[in-house]
């Protein structure tokens, strides 16, 4: 056979491959990120009772894909650039998930206190557990109400009251949820008075918030420094690249400025983490 033919085969087969390949990959991309809108829209945002239809979320992904686009064109005038920023949109569902689920939790975890005294204080006056849960889901709001109304109505539709616990637990799954949901239920199992156990709880865990608090307050200029260790090469490398533009392009354009660009974004995020790591404190 004429080396030339089959040279022009083997090039036509390893294009065809490649193109089954790629576009078998966007395809399975596709449908793994569909699944994942649904699964945000329909469990994640559920469970925090945000209710949105799965379409509406992938147009906001897409409206948010094109803007990051367009800015990025306009701000580097590269399309590899702008692709690679808008490709980001990809993780930004699980990550809002993750910051509106971070900030709920907060929000539970400093109402828990009061609402815990408030049932203490109902159930010596004569209510019962139901009673004492329906009146704080009436005075309360955000999470807690709508956690401890979801309870509530579980009771009422006849669910063991210990999957009832555990299953609050599920959606919030905080240590100070952990510890009342283990009071309650040792309580119920060993008998004694549940406002006495309701109370010592929200006393406890009051005085723990109160020192997190205060070690929040004496780590703070640590998370700040990090931010700015973090942030401060980003705004030197800008403002030198407004001064010299031609000379940091290089870093752009060059296969050892993407390394270097590589090793800068690395070290960023060791340091970051680093910092992060000396100034968190578990209580």
């Amino acid at each position: 056979m004429n080396p030339l033919i089959l040279i022009s085969i083997l090039c036509v087969a390893a294009l065809a491959t490649f193109c089954y390949a790629l576009f078998g990959s966007a395809k399975t991309a596709v449908e793994q990120y569909n699944n994942d809108i649904k699964h945000t829209a329909s469990n994640s945002l559920a469970e925090m009772f945000i209710f949105i239809d799965d379409k509406k979320l992938k147009w906001i992904s897409f409206g948010a894909f094109t803007s990051i686009v367009l800015i990025s064109f306009l701000l580097s005038e590269s399309v590899l650039i702008s692709l690679g920023f808008g490709s980001a949109v990809y993780f930004l569902p699980g990550i809002a998930v993750s910051i509106l689920r971070r900030l709920r939790y907060q929000k539970f975890s400093k109402d828990l206190p009061d609402a815990l005294l408030s049932m203490s204080n109902m159930m010596r006056s004569g209510l019962n557990l139901s009673g004492a849960l329906g009146l704080v889901v009436k005075e309360t709001g955000g999470p807690l109400s709508q956690e401890f109304g979801m309870l509530l109505n579980e009771l009422t539709m006849g669910r063991n009251f210990d999957e009832a616990l555990d299953e609050i637990y599920r959606r919030v799954p905080i240590p100070d949820l952990e510890l009342v949901v283990a009071g309650m239920k040792i309580s119920r199992e060993v008998g004694g008075s549940l406002a006495d156990v309701l109370e010592r709880l929200a006393d406890t865990i009051r005085k723990r918030l109160e020192m997190e608090g205060k070690i929040k307050s004496l780590t703070a200029m640590g998370v700040l420094q990090g931010w700015v260790m973090t942030l401060l090469p980003i705004i030197v490398g800008v403002g030198i690249y407004a001064i010299e533009p031609e000379t940091m392009s290089l870093l752009f354009t060059d296969w050892r400025g993407w390394i270097a660009c590589s090793a800068v974004v690395i070290l960023e995020f060791a340091g970051y983490k680093f910092i992060k790591k000396i100034v968190t404190i578990d209580v």
